[in-house]
């Protein structure tokens, strides 16, 4: 037998954010040689990059902290229901330092190229700074919404002042009082940040390309009390998590939208619009989600309180969608968004009827003139899902390219793992239960099915573990028969893995990014697979020995 070479690291965990800290956690409790390649300086993920002002949670503060140390959660307080930035850095620095992982972790190292050596069954990878790392495994623990995107716009590098896509806010902050600031876009992050800037700075242009739906977030500080009574409950409201299908503790309600009145409809909508957090989406009927007329219904009753809030209608009617329904993809949560649009100082101006033209020395220009700014701001978004993955020249056997493989559309078995990539492993990646539910709650269950998975190699002698061609094609067509019943197969959104600023991911086709089945669907289906040893994944004794290969094929 040929001698197995000696590798730096037993594990590899590319990504320092919520998934990495967690996936260390695990790997260092049961004695695995690993560390964590983070490309920022300090760790944090998403809450250490976006600091723009307004930055918080769109899930209660207290289902997004970890579940796995009793200790921690009864030690941690939460402040607000839905945190703020500086809170959730401070989280994460926290459970880093209480378990001793930050000596696991190497920042400022940024991973350029993982290739994959068949012969010897160990992937290479190239850092920026020039150094050479080599392991057996590697876990991509890298944000799905960690690649940002700026506007294909003539002139960019022409304007004079500050100019930066909110990913990128500086750290340092920016003071905006008596400054004129343009934003481009009015998606998620556009729609947190724009009613702080409106109240700094002496003029906000926001220069709209789509409108989005958004409904109230409804935050509230959490007295000591409230906390207490949270604590006492943690088994209770994670077990909730496990039952909803975004994992949220909103749960749909259990009635047919047809069996109930229209006054019943109206009063369950006031109350859930009312009320903190995504239960006006995801506690509401079925039937919003896959039925055409349930929806329609639905989203003027959502239109009807925003033009109760907007002062001007005729601004307010730009801010309502007409190409997309309310729900059928992921919605913003807002406080005080709509009024922001009352301020004689915040200007809408909607690109659809005056497109943006360039980029000037002093501002924007539109087919209907020119705004002089002093600040640009670029809220246009992400390369969703597979973006970060396409950043790194990920080679796989035979030297085959994983941008190239889904440039079309992600193909995954459980949004974990990947054919023809033996022993790179996905927490968190396109059509895993993680990347369309309340994103801790299904890192988590990616982290602990993947050391499942470490564990019974490890008991079975196993080297390299890779999905058979036939399984990654069996979850790739059911997640596109998800996509079937659901109305978000004709939304815009990065969900269907539409992106103006990508080219060849622009309108026109969907790609199928997440797996819309829900949590306990999705569950199920990958505990059936550990239960059954694995189906689906082809386990390798040692690459060098072809004889001693061990096949597992679908049930």
């Amino acid at each position: 037998m040929t001698q197995r070479p000696e590798t730096d690291y037993e594990v590899i965990v590319i990504g320092a954010g919520v998934a990495g800290i967690y996936q260390i956690k695990r790997l260092i409790d049961i004695g695995i040689r690993a560390t964590v390649l983070e490309g920022s300086d300090n760790l944090g993920g998403t809450w250490y990059n976006n600091r723009y002002p307004g930055a918080r949670f769109d899930s209660e503060s207290y289902t997004y902290g970890y579940s796995f140390s009793d200790e921690l959660l009864n030690e941690w307080h939460w402040k607000e229901r839905f945190s703020s930035q500086p809170e959730n850095l401070k989280y994460l620095n926290y459970v880093a330092d209480k378990f001793d992982l930050r000596r696991h972790m190497q920042f400022n190292s940024k991973v350029e190229a993982a290739h994959y050596n068949e012969e010897h069954g160990i992937w290479h990878l190239s850092l920026a700074d020039g150094r050479k790392m080599s392991s057996r495994f590697v876990i991509m623990a890298i944000g799905l919404l960690s690649q940002p995107t700026l506007p294909n716009i003539e002139g960019m590098e022409d304007f004079k002042g500050p100019s930066f896509h909110t990913y990128y806010w500086p750290h340092e902050g920016i003071d905006l009082k008596g400054k004129k600031v343009g934003i481009i876009g009015t998606g998620a992050t556009a729609i947190q940040i724009i009613p702080v800037i409106a109240e700094e700075a002496d003029e906000l242009y926001v220069f709209q390309r789509r409108p989005n739906w958004s409904a109230p977030l409804n935050n509230s500080p959490i007295s000591d009390e409230e906390m207490a009574d949270i604590r006492s409950r943690y088994d209770e409201i994670f077990e909730t998590c496990s039952l909803s299908p975004g994992g949220f503790v909103h749960r749909i309600d259990p009635r047919s939208f047809y069996e109930v009145s229209r006054e019943e409809r109206l009063a369950l909508w006031d109350k859930l619009y009312d009320e903190p957090g995504f239960g006006i989406w995801l506690a509401n009927f079925r039937e919003i989600f896959m039925d055409e007329a349930a929806n329609e219904e639905f989203s003027e009753y959502i239109a009807d309180r925003i033009r109760q809030r907007v002062n001007d209608p005729v601004t307010a009617d730009k801010l309502i969608p007409k190409d997309h329904g309310f729900g059928v993809q992921r919605v913003p949560l807002e406080t005080r968004y709509f009024e922001a649009y009352n301020r004689d100082n915040v200007h809408l101006i909607d690109i659809q009827e005056n497109p943006l033209e360039r980029v000037t020395e002093t501002g924007l220009r539109t087919a209907a003139g020119d705004h002089d700014l002093d600040v640009i701001i670029y809220s246009t978004g992400f390369d969703a899902m597979t973006g970060a993955f396409d950043h790194i020249d990920i080679r796989g056997v035979g030297g085959a390219s994983l941008k190239d493989k889904w440039f079309e559309a992600p193909a995954t078995f459980l949004g974990m793992m990947v054919h023809d990539y033996p022993n790179l492993l996905m927490p968190n990646g396109p059509q895993s239960g993680s990347a369309s539910t309340n994103y801790p709650r299904g890192i988590e269950s990616g982290v602990n099915w993947i050391m499942d998975l470490l564990e019974f190699m490890h008991e079975h002698g196993y080297t390299r573990a890779e999905p058979t061609e036939e399984a990654e094609q069996q979850w790739t067509a059911e997640v596109v028969e998800m996509y079937k019943i659901m109305l978000m197969r004709k939304a815009k959104s990065w969900f269907t893995g539409y992106n103006s600023n990508v080219k060849g991911h622009e309108a026109g086709r969907v790609r199928h990014l997440v797996y819309n089945g829900g949590t306990p669907k999705y569950m199920a289906r990958i505990n059936t697979v550990a239960a059954s040893g694995y189906d689906g994944v082809r386990f390798d004794t040692d690459p060098a020995v072809d004889e001693k290969e061990t096949a597992r094929s679908l049930a």
